[in-house]
């Protein structure tokens, strides 16, 4: 009488369904590809809307510069160029004093404040870029870590 069965998908040919531990791996490797494109995705926007928002401001680094003299401040390195040519006015204006040592009568003092805070926003910027460059190489890794996930789960 079993001669008479038609043949099992095992017995024709056909691949076997894939275990259950197989399948969650493929998901979670699937899950991390596609949060890494996300992260990827969000760290080049932040990037560029960073670039955007400086450029709006048309700074440009001072002739006096070591560095990127008379570039537009819209990356990472020119502005870290730009706030050193800040720190080195504020140094020359107050001596090496900090504003927090300054008298508060002194004149130079308002400038000061604008100049410290100015370095200190640029300096922001240079974090901000580097946050967008962490998401995409965090972003990189999952990709390639979803990857082998699910090159791991089809063997």
């Amino acid at each position: 009488m079993s001669a008479d069965v038609a043949p099992t998908a095992a017995s024709a040919g056909a691949t076997p369904a894939a275990p259950p531990a197989d399948r969650r791996v493929r998901v979670l490797g699937t899950l991390l590809v596609a949060l890494g494109l996300l992260m990827g995705l969000a760290g080049v926007g932040t990037w560029a809307a960073i670039a955007q928002g400086l450029a709006q401001e048309e700074i440009t680094v001072s002739e006096d510069a070591a560095a990127f003299a008379g570039q537009p401040v819209v990356t990472p390195w020119t502005v870290w160029a730009q706030a050193e040519v800040i720190r080195a006015d504020l140094d020359e204006m107050t001596g090496g004093r900090t504003y927090a040592e300054m008298d508060r009568e002194d004149p130079q003092r308002p400038a000061v404040a604008t100049g410290t805070f100015l370095r200190a926003s640029l300096i922001t910027s240079v974090v901000a870029f580097g946050v967008a460059l962490a998401l995409v190489g965090v972003g990189t890794g999952f990709v390639l870590g979803g990857l082998g996930l699910r090159g791991a789960a089809a063997r």
